[in-house]
């Protein structure tokens, strides 16, 4: 109730707001000209390229939203992000790593992997960017941006199963103009574009623009007292076009962005954490490693409780149980004496409690951000005797992207002794410094007396497109498009993370030689090394040789090679009718190189052979395969539409969209006789729509008032989404239906006061049948089953029977051996703990000696990772019921000026970020109000307008992502910009 009073007053505020200037009208009338503007009001015409040819918007059947450069900026959408304030059934939120997620009908690019395509297809000038950054740079001279609700099978290439963002860029013209704007604002910002268009003679013109934006951080980091999460970015384009004659055009655009700042790719990370049990059956539980070696770290608590602003069990962490095991040192008088690099049984994050302010971080490391892109694009047309006119569009583009951040955002405690005391040959104690003064000095993060760490997403990218159509223009009542293109994508993705625990383990437990030496000296990894090594990678996280197994690294090269050809046909069924009928051919080639990750993974150099460590090799990621995919796939659409009026268009359609399939991400690389994997799929399938749409375009009251609506049902095959398991991205599919309706109507009463309004409902299921694995809750509640962490090589937790835990537990050899390496062989099956192999006889299993036989691949659900959960009935992720948006804006004439004020509200509700819909899951409906005011001078050319956005600086949660299990389950949360501030001054010349 307190939620929907607080909407219920905001909503009153902005139009109490809106009104309060409206209702100041006739007292700024006094002072104008009545003859100012004696034009009628009517709304502006949009012309819009939805079918690869100008149209008006209200003569294209088809659901499409159309922005001109007017309209963003009266509506303060600066990028691609705040779109969704404007078209309904629309979200949008940044991903993980080096992507994002706009989703249109409840479908997005949830898919994350290399080798997966956006379902929303972004394109520029209609060339189709694979990656790009045109979500994070901001709009740059735009001519307008078009949003195609719907599976687009037909004319846009690629395929896109959900949409299509169109970005279109004001191209060179006949006459000079020129512009420059600067703004000013809060959180020191200083921004400003520039542009000027120059006819070099009557058949040639260039055109270039430029911008810049500079901003301080958003959020502040308490422990380093510094401010993050700011923005240093800037863009330029130049183009150049040339029209000989009436016939033939051509153009050259280029354009590049990029940015250097510390922007975060995610918010904070949240824990509802997990102590572990108190006790399994009989057995009572006291020694903290073991309840952390049962405990997942986070509980899958609500994110908005107040336990969600905790931190992670650490006692659990793989890296922190195997420092805490301590370095063997083969002492002839003392055989078992040991180095313990950190205490036994410490938990990193004992007592951390975090700040309920969103934009309120406590992390040892800052955020980098960079990226770099450039676009270059060529265009020809040559209009036939015949009225037909043929296009190509070459296209080349690079995208470079490096992004370094915080992985665990929680402080850890000092962790680190100052000092070790073991017994020397002759019983003395001698002490020995590893950490000296209780601090280690990692070679990429730096000396720290806590754990650190840190993740780099970093990827490299080149495309190639080629597109040929033709396209007639017949007096008739028949006309077409056809043509053919093709895409060549290359991609390297790389993945890591870092942690100083995880080079303190590989420098000391793996590399430390089997003899007494005081202070041990850590084995460097040569080609003649004669034992079992871990190559340290010691080059710095700015220069990384990435050959380095002391941490991960998830690398990924994917080429698609894409070509079809395709056709629309446009048939007059009379005056009134028209038929429109499309057909596309598609066929796609992937291939996916195989690079296993390789963290604290290791062999003996000199001889191949592979170590207990389980690793085959001790430097570099070596490629051990291919995969190659093919798909062909037949899509369209068939529309009808009826104009009974001038001013009412009614239209049925049906489309059919595809998107490819690919590859899941190559986990470790594991020698089986010591660990086995449980069983993953290696590729996911396409995805597939059949959708259905009516809907109607109206206008009415002499052009003043648009209103269209929009009723859709698709139905989704295999639905491409994923989650961390084993340290990859895992894509699992799913079929699914969206059905909805969307509501969108512009009102212009008087030529000075328009309302502008939209309104989405949607509703998503999964279908019946539907099944998958809840890392967050691998039991399903079976009070049989209990969870359990595996060993350092194997990510992910696995489940194991509640009655085997308590006999390993109440065990005499658990009180001679210690309970932590049982456990983690009885889910991982390591082979010097014991293995589930049934075939191999080399060793007994661990398990044999507690009296049990127990193999997780065979008596384990699932081999051994857990129940699958029924997902029939739930929604999709990212698919709110219900999205709104109302804006108003007046202007007033006061002498040569003209004053306008706007207003802007829009909500969204309720939704899921995962598929399983529990009460984790759960994303509370946010809203968000924007104001601005504008003076103008026409004459003068002169805009000066102020603005707020996000007036009420909201911090809500808007998607989240769950971290893998040897994370500990923590969530990533993503929210939105805080209040913004700002006074822009323009001029036209």
């Amino acid at each position: 109730m307190a939620s929907s009073a607080c909407i219920r007053a905001r909503l009153a505020m902005s139009v109490s707001a809106v009104a309060l200037f409206l209702g100041a009208g006739p007292a700024f009338a006094q002072t104008a000209d009545p003859q100012v503007d004696p034009t009628p009001a009517t709304l502006d015409e949009i012309i819009v390229t939805a079918q690869k040819r100008e149209q008006a918007i209200q003569d294209v059947p088809i659901a499409v939203s159309a922005f001109s450069a007017e309209v963003l900026d009266e509506l303060r959408i600066e990028g691609g992000s705040e779109l969704l304030r404007a078209i309904p059934n629309v979200s949008f939120s940044k991903s993980n790593f080096s992507m994002y997620n706009f989703s249109i009908r409840g479908i997005g690019t949830k898919a994350v992997s290399a080798s997966s395509d956006p379902a929303v297809a972004v394109s520029f000038n209609n060339t189709p960017l694979i990656r790009n950054r045109l979500f994070e740079q901001e709009y740059l001279d735009v001519e307008r941006v078009e949003v195609l609700r719907g599976p687009q099978g037909t004319l846009y290439g690629r395929n896109a199963t959900a949409g299509v963002v169109n970005m279109i860029p004001n191209l060179p013209g006949p006459d000079f103009e020129a512009m420059a704007k600067a703004e000013t604002g809060n959180y020191g910002s200083l921004r400003g574009q520039a542009m000027i268009n120059i006819p070099l003679s009557d058949t040639f013109w260039v055109r270039a623009a430029g911008s810049f934006t500079q901003r301080d951080g958003f959020d502040h980091n308490t422990f380093l007292d510094t401010e993050v999460n700011g923005r240093d970015l800037w863009s330029t384009r130049v183009s150049a076009a040339w029209e000989p004659n009436d016939r033939f055009s051509a153009n050259l655009v280029w354009e590049h962005f990029e940015e250097d700042d510390n922007r975060s790719r995610t918010g904070k990370q949240l824990c509802t954490p997990d102590p572990g049990p108190a006790s399994v059956g009989s057995a009572t539980i006291t020694d903290p490693q073991l309840r952390g070696r049962m405990s997942q770290g986070c509980l899958p608590g609500s994110l908005y409780a107040d336990a969600a602003y905790g931190a992670p069990n650490g006692t659990g962490m793989s890296q922190v149980i195997a420092a805490g095991v301590g370095i063997g040192l083969d002492a002839p008088m003392f055989p078992n004496n040991l180095i313990f690099l950190v205490q036994p049984g410490v938990n990193p994050y004992e007592g951390i409690v975090q700040s309920r302010n969103m934009r309120e971080i406590a992390t040892s490391y800052d955020p980098v951000f960079r990226a770099k892109n450039d676009v270059v694009q060529i265009n020809l047309s040559y209009e036939l005797d015949n009225g037909i006119t043929l296009y190509s569009q070459t296209a080349y583009a690079k995208d470079d992207y490096y992004s370094t951040q915080d992985y665990n955002r929680f402080v850890s405690n000092p962790l680190f002794p100052t000092v070790s005391q073991v017994y020397n040959q002759i019983g003395q104690l001698v002490p020995v410094n590893i950490t000296p003064g209780g601090i280690y000095n990692d070679p990429q993060l730096g000396a720290s007396d806590r754990m650190i760490s840190a993740d780099l997403s970093q990827s490299d990218n080149r495309q190639w497109y080629q597109e040929f159509r033709a396209q007639s223009d017949f007096d008739g009542g028949f006309n077409f498009s056809i043509g053919a293109n093709y895409l060549d994508f290359q991609s390297e993705d790389n993945y890591y993370v870092f942690n100083n625990l995880f080079n303190i383990v590989a420098d000391y437990y793996y590399n430390v030689p089997p003899t007494l030496q005081l202070p041990p000296t850590p084995v460097e990894c040569t080609p003649t090394t004669t034992i079992q090594c871990i190559y340290v990678d010691r080059s710095p996280i700015d220069d990384l040789a990435g050959d380095g197994h002391n941490y991960f690294r998830s690398k990924n090269r994917v080429q698609t090679r894409s070509w079809s050809v395709f056709g629309e046909g446009y048939w007059d069924l009379g005056s009134t009718v028209r038929l429109t009928a499309g057909l596309r051919y598609t066929n796609d080639d992937k291939t996916s190189e195989l690079y296993p990750s390789q963290l604290l993974l290791g062999g003996v150099p000199s001889t191949g052979e592979p170590g207990n460590s389980g690793g085959y090799y001790s430097r570099g990621y070596e490629k051990i395969g291919e995969i190659n995919q093919s798909w062909e796939a037949l899509t369209g659409r068939l529309v009808v539409d009826w104009r009974p009026t001038d001013d009412i268009m009614l239209y049925a359609s049906y489309a059919r969209g595809y998107k490819g399939g690919g590859a899941n991400p190559p986990r470790a690389d594991i020698n089986p006789f010591i660990v086995q994997y449980q069983p993953l799929a290696e590729t996911f399938e396409p995805e597939y729509v059949n959708a259905f749409e009516i809907g109607a375009k109206t206008t009415s009251l002499d052009g003043r008032l648009t209103f269209n609506a929009t009723a859709f049902y698709s139905d989704y095959k295999d639905y491409q989404v994923s989650q961390i398991v084993d340290r990859i991205s895992l894509n699992e599919n799913f079929d699914a239906r969206t059905m909805g309706v969307e509501l969108e109507t512009v009102y212009r009463p008087t030529p000075d006061f328009r309302i502008d309004a939209n309104l989405g409902y949607l509703r998503t299921r999964i279908a019946d049948g539907e099944r998958s694995i809840d890392v967050m809750n691998r039991t399903q509640g079976d009070p049989e089953w209990m969870v359990l962490r595996p060993w350092l090589q194997v990510p992910s937790n696995c489940i194991a029977r509640v009655e085997h835990v308590e006999t390993i537990m109440n065990s005499f050899w658990t009180q001679i051996l210690g309970g932590i390496f049982p456990l983690a062989a009885l889910c991982s099956g390591a082979r010097e703990y014991g293995t589930f192999t049934p075939n191999v006889t080399s060793s007994t299993p661990f398990w044999q000696l507690y009296g049990f036989t127990y193999d997780p691949l065979v008596d384990g659900p699932n081999g051994g990772r857990g129940f699958e959960a029924d997902l029939s009935g739930n929604e999709l992720p990212n698919a709110p019921r219900w999205t709104a948006n109302i804006g108003a804006q007046y202007t007033f004439h006061i002498t040569d000026w003209d004053l306008t004020v706007r207003g802007d509200y829009y909500r969204q509700s309720s939704s899921y970020f995962r598929v399983y819909n529990t009460e984790y899951d759960r994303i509370r409906g946010w809203d968000n109000a924007n104001l601005s005011m504008t003076l103008e001078n026409p004459d003068q050319n002169i805009v000066i307008q102020a603005y707020v956005k996000n007036v009420f600086d909201d911090a809500p949660i808007v998607d989240a992502f769950t971290n893998s299990d040897d994370s500990m389950l923590t969530t990533n949360v993503f929210t939105l910009d805080p209040r913004l501030i700002g006074f822009s001054i323009a001029k036209r010349f």
